[in-house]
C-alpha cells in the first residue's frame, strides 16, 4: 500500500477504514474484495482493451507507432478477457453505495463485451458517452476509417439507484445548454503527457484531465470519494485532488505508480469555495407558492400576468389561482390559460413589484435563501 499523503478527513471516513488518497499495489480484484461493501461513491475504470494486435504498426515511412502492446493488454482469448472483466466489474459492484454510479472508458475492440456484462450483472445503463477526440491518430494503413473516438458507458449500481447528476453545472459550462452525449477533448498531449527518461510516453493510453473534469463535475460532489481500479499513471487521482474529491487507485505496475504518486504530490487542491458544484434547484429546499402567500410576498387579490401581459390571473387565499372559468395551482392555471398540456407556473407567471414585472420564481428563491442561512 502506498499513500500520497492525505489523511481521513473526519471520524466517518476512518470508521470505513477506507485508504483515502491511497494507491494500492497488485491485483485490482483482490483489493477491491478487500475494501468496505457499499462505500465508494463512483468508479472510473479504463480497463485493458484487449487490442489483440498481432503485429506492430509502422507508419508509410516504416517508422514504429507507439502503440499498446504492453503485457497487461494481453489475453489468451475472448472467453479469458470476458472472465476478467466479469470478475473485476463484480468486486467493483460490491464496493459502490446503493446510489453509486460507474464510468467504464473502452474501445471497439472491447467496450461492447464490457457493456454486456454489466447489464448481466444488475448494473443499470444510464447513458453511453462518444468522446470524439480533435486529435486522433490517423489509420496509417488506410484499410479502415480513422478511429477518431472512444465510448464512455455510465451505469448506476441498480436500477433503484438515485445517482448524484448536476445538471444544472453541466448546463451551466456549457453555456446553458444541455450538455450532450457526444464531448470533443483532444488526446492528452504536450506538457500534461508524462514521460520518462528517455522522452517515451510513461504510459500508451493516458487520459486527458479535461475527460475526468467532466466526469467528476457531472457525477460527484466535493468530498465523494471516487475509485479506480486501473488507475495507471494517476489521472482520476490528479483531478479529484484538485476537485476536492477523495480517491483511491489500484495498480500493479511499478513504473506507473511511481509516476502517479509525483504527480499528484505536485498538485494543490483548489479552495473550497471553488470546488461548489451549482446545485440542480431540484435539491434546493421545497417552497409550495401557498408559503409566499403566508409570507406576505404575494398577497391574496395580486394579480399574475404571463411575461406579455396576454394573461391574467388572480391569487385566492390559500395559494390557487382564478382567471376567468380557470382555477388550480399556478401550474394549472398557467397551462389552462395557454391551452396547453402543462406549464411550469413559476417559470410563466410574473407580479408586479417594485414598479416593475418579476417571476415568481424570484421570490420563491428569495424563500429558499432564508431557509438556507445558518444560525449564529
Amino acid at each position: 500500500m502506498l499513500r500520497t499523503g492525505r489523511q481521513p478527513s473526519s471520524q466517518s471516513d476512518a470508521a470505513t477504514n477506507l485508504p483515502l488518497d491511497t494507491i494500492l499495489v497488485g491485483d485490482c480484484v483482490a483489493h477491491l474484495n478487500g475494501l468496505p461493501a457499499q462505500s465508494v461513491d463512483l468508479i472510473f475504470a479504463d480497463p485493458p482493451y484487449n487490442l489483440q494486435l498481432a503485429q506492430g504498426l509502422t507508419r508509410p515511412d516504416q517508422s514504429r507507432v507507439d502503440a499498446v502492446d504492453d503485457d497487461w493488454d494481453q489475453f489468451d482469448s475472448f472467453a479469458h478477457y470476458d472472465s476478467f472483466t466479469q470478475n473485476w466489474l463484480t468486486a467493483a459492484r460490491r464496493v459502490l453505495k446503493p446510489n453509486g454510479a460507474i464510468w467504464v472508458i473502452g474501445s471497439y475492440h472491447n467496450i461492447f463485451r464490457v457493456g454486456a456484462k454489466l447489464q448481466d450483472l444488475g448494473f443499470w445503463m444510464l447513458n453511453d458517452v462518444i468522446w470524439r477526440k480533435a486529435n486522433p491518430m490517423p489509420n496509417f494503413r488506410g484499410t479502415r476509417f480513422t478511429n477518431a473516438h472512444e465510448t464512455l458507458i455510465w451505469a448506476a449500481r441498480d436500477q433503484k439507484s438515485r445517482v448524484t447528476f448536476n445538471y444544472e453545472a453541466l448546463k451551466l459550462a456549457n453555456e446553458d445548454t444541455q450538455m450532450r452525449s457526444d464531448w470533443l477533448f483532444p488526446i492528452c498531449t504536450g506538457a500534461e503527457r508524462l514521460k520518462d527518461e528517455d522522452d517515451n510516453k510513461v504510459h500508451p493510453t493516458q487520459k486527458p484531465e479535461a475527460l475526468l473534469h467532466r466526469i467528476l463535475t457531472a457525477t460527484t460532489k466535493p468530498g465523494d470519494v471516487v475509485l479506480d481500479p486501473f488507475f495507471g499513471t494517476g489521472t482520476t487521482g490528479a483531478v479529484a485532488r484538485k476537485m476536492g474529491r477523495h480517491f483511491i487507485g489500484i495498480e500493479r505496475e511499478e513504473s506507473y505508480i511511481s509516476a502517479a504518486l509525483q504527480r499528484i504530490a505536485d498538485i494543490r487542491p483548489h479552495t473550497a469555495e471553488v470546488i461548489e458544484i451549482t446545485k440542480s434547484k431540484r435539491a434546493e429546499p421545497k417552497v409550495a407558492f401557498g408559503s409566499l402567500v403566508e409570507q406576505g410576498l404575494v398577497a391574496p387579490g395580486a394579480v399574475l400576468t404571463d411575461a406579455r401581459g396576454r394573461f391574467e390571473a388572480t391569487v385566492r387565499i390559500d395559494g390557487s389561482l382564478s382567471s376567468g372559468e380557470h382555477t388550480g395551482s399556478i401550474h394549472k392555471v398557467g397551462a389552462l390559460v395557454q391551452g396547453a398540456s402543462a406549464c411550469n407556473g413559476w417559470t410563466f407567471w410574473h407580479i408586479k413589484s417594485r414598479g416593475k414585472l418579476r417571476l415568481i420564481d424570484e421570490l420563491r428563491s428569495e424563500v429558499r435563501a432564508e431557509m438556507l442561512k445558518i444560525p449564529a
